[in-house]
This record gives structure tokens, C-alpha cells and sequence, in this order.
């Protein structure tokens, strides 16, 4: 025994043995142990100095353990240690249902290299009210196939409403169908849901009405579910709203928000209103409304949270379309075309809709209306057409140079482009306003989530949050811009979820809990993907454990698959 060990034992004796475990740890071996890093706990605490100790699957020991060994020692000198991060509104589960076995395609995928490289090692899945059905069976195929990740499942209001109504979904639901889909509600959660989640600009979603929600997020709620609901709009008007064939009065965030407040307050229940946002140039600075609609609700004991993804653009593939879906012979409910690649020369139907004086009125007022919902002309960037110098030029751009109107520039494209592409060429339109995102981004009550699937680097283009949201909400919005603590935006994204999904042993380095931890060197954390390169790791974050195994080592993924199902109410 050294003579630090010796001076311990002495000191425990002659406090009665109240630091005996501290000598134990010193002389404990586990089975990782991380050595002299900085601890950010998850709880917003400032950091502290120390080790952590791995022992099956769980955090053994937090502190000075001193002379303590390991199977395997990793020396920090001075990295950050932190829970590691619960994704809590993620599409990661068509990725983790993939087939295959070792070294495939399938396995690789659900591994999630571009999530666990971030630092994820919790995925809750089945949002936007879409889920398999049932849920028992879902559980069955994640855990027989093995993932990297850990997984929480929803269950889907717009699976279920869909299996209540049949075909006939375009109206409100009758009292029988709600408590077909109650039944179902308490059926997912049975077999081990976590909530139910909405998708209330989505078919057949937008044809529910508020009082149809209030029995569902009750069933879901009984069992300590939360509710996590996809806005019906996220501006001025939806997804769907089209001038020149909807009425006036759309829903608007503002409504949205306060039909999320309505259902939280009625039930009691855990509301996250999802990837909350302000959407489009003539409903930028709306943040600071919506922001306060939630606190004064807050104030008043209402259990509404949001989340966020810390970007300026939305859309996972940047595929926006300007021109309306109406002018498409091959439309879905909501607009939609239902025909593939190839199935439709677009430009024919753009051009015959303009042939008809009545008809191009209303394309060109329908075109107008999108552009500013996209975020203006000078945030809709060409990513992808036929003529190669219009890449990276905004229709701002092109208006200038073709001295035309924004609305000729979106008919143009499409005539002149690809005629088998909706509006032919790939745009991204960046329709938030940084300041909306600074603003939701400092508020306690806000979860950082990715609203990202999982992704390989020869997949086609996806969003830059598939790579980087967690590690650029801690670079960009906490160190870079100071729009809040380094400590807050880890809690944001650690011990708050845990909270709301009632982990209780997970989201925070407890002794205890489970060993779900990351390791970052904050002065090479970055996000490192673009959206013309949208597939990149992030930088900085050096190990990533799953339940104390490594699927992180050294900055280079080991694809190993250790995740396993979360069910409510377990620990671990």
C-alpha cells in the first residue's frame, strides 16, 4: 500500500470509516476508467475535476480514484466528460430496423456512425406521429438485429388514426374512432412506449381536431408517457396552405403553440412541442411571441417544453419545391405527387397550367406565397441542376442576372431544367432567422434534438443536422456566440430530456447510472458538415460509450452494437 493509500486509511479511521469507499475505489478495478477529465454532469452545474470508473455497464466510482486500474485506462488530460446525449425527437428508426448481418450495409447503418460520432447514445423514435405498428413487434426486430444506440419508442397518432379511420380520414374523428385509437394508445404503451407523438401537418394528422388529442395524450400520459407533437405550422400558414386553392386563416406557430399549451394544461401531461421554429421572411422574430406564450404557461404550471435543432434551414434533403402541387396530375392527400422519379414531365404540367391565363394567375400567386415562406429569395440556393453555374447562386442571384422576378426565376428553372424533377432543381431554402434560433436556444425549458434518420457517407444528400446538431449547439450557440453556458446547452441535450422521458438512470454521471458518456476536447469540438457536404463527422468528440461499451475509441467508430430498448419504468 503507497502512501497516499496509507494516509486515506488513516484519515477514514479516524472519521469512523466514513471515506472507506473512497479507498475502496482507489484500489478498485473497473473495466474502463476514464483519468483526469473535466466532469460536466449534465445537470448545469459548472465542471469538476475527475475520474470515472466503468464496471458492468455502469458508472462504479466518480472522483479521485487515485491509484485505481482498468482494463482499459484512458488518460484525458483534462477532456470533457459528459452524459451522454438522449436525441429526444429522432428518425433514426427506419436505420435501426435495417436487415443485415456483420460488416453490412444493414449493420453498419444501425450502428448510426452519424449519430453516435456526436456523441448520441439515446435515440427516441417513431415522431411525427408515424410509428409501426404494434409496437411489441417493432421491440422485437430492433432487438434481435442489435444497434448502436440506445431506443425509446413512440407511438404514432397518425399510424393509429389511420388504422381507426380507414380511408375515410379528411374530417374530424367520431367519439367511437377516439376511443378506437385510446385503445390503441394504451395498447403501445402496454408494450412499451414511451408517449405518443403527432404529426399534425401531416396526413391524416391535419384533419384532427384539438379535442381528439385530449383522451389519446391522457392514455399516454397514465403511465408517465410524454406527448411529442410536430407543429401544424411553423410560420404565417403549413405545409399545405396554397393561396389561390385554401381558405383564409390557416393555422399559424402562433396557433400551434397555443393548441400545444391547451392539451398540456387539459391533461397534465408532458408536452414537447417539437423542433419549434419560426418559418419564413414574413414571420421572422416571431421566436420571442412563441417564447413567451410558453413561459407565461410555465408560469402557471402548464408542463410544455420544446425542442430545437440548431440550424437555419429546415428540410432533411433540401428538396424544396416552389412551385404548388395542384399544377401535378399525380397528387396524394395534402398535395403530394405520388409518382417517382420519371413518372412525370413537370415541366409540361407547369406549362400548361400557364397556358390557361386563370390558371398562371394563381401559379405565379402560389409561387410568391412560397418563396417567402422558403425565407425570401436570397436564402433559396441552387444546389443540384442540369446547368452547373447556377450551383450555389441564390434565386436572388438569378434574378439579377436574368433580370426577372424571384416568381419567373422558380418557372424558369423548372422549364429550363430537370422536367422530370418537382420545380427542376434541388433548392434549400434557409427560412429561419438566426435570430429566432439564438432565441429558443437560451431557454431552459428547450432540448437540443436532431430531427435526423441515420445516414452512411454514400447515402444521398441529407441535412448537415445528421452530422452535427449536438456538437454545433455546443460549439456555435454556447462558446462561439455565448447565447447561453456550456453547461446549460450539455443539460439541454442530457439530464433535460432525461427528465422529461423519466430516465432515471441515465442523463447525468452519477454513480449508478448508466455508463451512456462522451468524452470531448472542446477546442477541437466542430461541426463539420455543410450542406453541399453534408456527410462529415464532427470533430472533438474523442469516445462515446454505450452502456460502457466503446462505440467511439480514439475519434474512430468501432461499429459495435450495444444499445438495447429502453422500456419506461426499468432501470437500465
Amino acid at each position: 500500500m503507497n502512501r497516499r493509500a496509507i494516509r486515506t486509511l488513516l484519515c477514514a479511521i479516524s472519521l469512523g470509516m466514513s471515506h472507506a469507499p473512497l479507498l475502496f475505489a482507489q484500489q478498485a478495478t473497473f473495466d474502463v476508467l476514464l483519468r483526469g477529465g473535466r466532469v460536466l454532469d449534465g445537470t448545469g452545474n459548472p465542471w469538476f475535476r475527475a475520474d470515472v470508473g466503468i464496471r458492468d455497464g455502469r458508472i462504479s466510482a466518480v472522483g479521485d480514484l487515485g491509484d485505481a486500474t482498468g482494463d482499459r485506462v484512458i488518460e484525458l488530460d483534462d477532456r470533457t466528460i459528459v452524459p451522454g446525449f438522449i436525441d429526444i425527437h429522432s428518425h433514426a428508426d427506419q436505420g435501426l430496423d435495417a436487415a443485415g448481418s456483420a460488416g453490412s450495409d444493414g449493420a453498419r447503418r444501425r450502428a448510426a456512425p452519424n449519430l453516435v460520432s456526436q456523441g448520441v447514445t439515446t435515440v427516441v423514435v417513431n415522431q411525427d406521429g408515424r410509428s409501426p405498428w404494434p409496437i411489441a413487434e417493432q421491440r422485437g426486430r430492433l432487438e434481435s438485429r442489435g444497434h448502436g444506440p440506445n431506443a425509446a419508442l413512440m407511438v404514432g397518432h397518425n399510424t393509429i388514426r389511420a388504422m381507426a379511420l380507414g380511408d375515410d380520414f379528411m374530417r374530424p374523428a367520431t367519439p367511437a374512432e377516439v376511443a378506437r385509437m385510446t385503445e390503441l394508445v394504451q395498447q403501445g404503451m402496454a408494450e412499451g412506449a414511451y408517449g405518443l407523438s403527432a404529426g399534425l401537418e401531416y396526413v391524416p394528422g391535419i384533419w384532427s381536431e384539438t379535442s381528439e388529442l385530449f383522451p389519446l395524450v391522457e392514455a399516454a400520459g397514465l403511465g408517465g408517457g410524454v406527448y411529442i407533437v410536430h407543429e401544424r405550422s411553423s410560420g404565417m400558414t403549413p405545409m399545405w396552405f396554397w393561396p389561390s386553392q385554401d381558405d383564409p386563416g390557416p393555422p399559424t406557430m402562433i396557433q400551434t403553440v397555443l393548441e400545444d399549451i391547451e392539451v398540456a394544461e387539459r391533461t397534465g401531461v408532458t408536452t414537447v412541442a417539437t423542433h419549434i421554429k419560426a418559418r419564413g421572411s414574413d414571420f421572422w422574430g416571431a421566436g420571442r411571441a412563441l417564447v413567451d406564450l410558453i413561459e407565461r404557461a410555465r408560469a402557471r404550471g402548464v408542463p410544455i417544453w420544446a425542442d430545437q435543432y440548431p440550424y437555419n434551414t429546415t428540410g432533411s434533403d433540401g428538396n424544396t419545391v416552389l412551385l404548388p402541387r395542384w399544377i401535378f396530375p399525380n397528387r396524394g392527400p395534402g398535395g403530394a405527387p405520388t409518382g417517382g422519379a420519371g413518372d412525370v414531365d413537370y415541366a409540361s404540367a407547369l406549362q400548361a397550367a400557364l397556358s390557361d391565363p386563370q390558371d398562371g394567375e394563381q401559379v405565379r400567386r402560389d409561387i410568391a406565397h412560397e418563396v417567402g415562406r422558403r425565407g425570401g429569395p436570397e436564402n433559396l440556393v441552387i444546389m443540384d441542376h442540369p446547368d452547373e453555374s447556377l450551383i450555389g447562386k441564390t434565386v436572388a442571384d438569378l434574378a439579377a442576372e436574368w433580370n426577372a422576378f424571384p416568381v419567373e426565376v422558380a418557372i424558369r428553372l423548372q422549364l429550363e431544367g430537370d422536367r422530370n424533377r418537382p420545380g427542376g432543381a434541388r433548392v434549400r431554402g434557409f427560412s429561419l432567422s438566426e435570430i429566432d434560433v439564438e432565441e429558443f436556444s437560451a431557454h431552459p425549458w428547450l432540448v437540443t434534438a436532431s430531427d435526423a434518420g441515420i445516414a452512411l457517407p454514400d447515402d444521398g444528400p441529407v441535412h448537415a443536422r445528421f452530422y452535427g446538431t449536438f456538437p454545433r449547439k455546443i460549439k456555435r450557440y454556447a462558446m462561439d456566440l455565448g447565447v447561453l453556458p456550456i453547461e446549460s446547452a450539455v443539460r439541454s441535450m442530457t439530464s433535460l430530456p432525461a427528465q422529461l422521458l423519466r430516465l432515471s438512470d441515465r442523463g447525468m454521471i452519477r454513480e449508478g447510472f448508466v455508463a451512456d458518456i462522451a468524452v470531448l476536447d472542446l477546442d477541437e469540438l466542430q461541426d463539420n458538415a455543410t450542406f453541399f457536404d453534408p456527410h462529415q463527422y464532427a470533430s472533438g468528440v474523442d469516445y462515446v460509450l454505450v452502456s460502457g461499451t466503446l462505440v467511439v475509441d480514439g475519434g474512430a467508430l468501432t461499429w459495435a452494437l450495444p444499445g438495447v430498448v429502453l422500456t419506461p419504468g426499468d432501470a437500465g
